[in-house]
């Protein structure tokens, strides 16, 4: 029981890799992006309402694009994306890892 209890201490106080934490979220909204992107092409009204029922009911059709967007805004906003989920993924854990020192 108290090498159980050593392990679990271990765990509460396990500090997060600040690089490990912010590639893996960039990744996944990467994919996330790639997903978005693919149901926007494929089922863009499956999208609008998926889209509407997050932003609690805002009217898509209003700031929707007749026209699919060019590569170079795909590619635009897929960079983007994945830094901004980089950046965070960074941040989250540097402040969670400076959280647990002051605990």
């Amino acid at each position: 029981m108290r090498l159980f209890k050593q392990a679990l201490k271990g765990v509460r106080q396990m500090k997060i890799p600040e690089k490990t934490l912010s590639l893996a979220l960039a990744i996944v909204s990467g994919g996330y992006y790639l997903l978005c992107t693919l149901i926007v092409s494929i089922a863009p009204d499956l999208y609008k309402s998926v889209a509407a029922s997050w932003m609690h009911g805002i009217d898509a059709e209003k700031v929707w694009r007749q026209s699919p967007s060019d590569i170079g805004t795909f590619v635009w906003g897929f960079i983007t994306f994945t830094l901004a989920a980089y950046v965070t993924g960074y941040i989250f854990a540097f402040v969670y890892n400076a959280l647990l020192k002051n605990k």
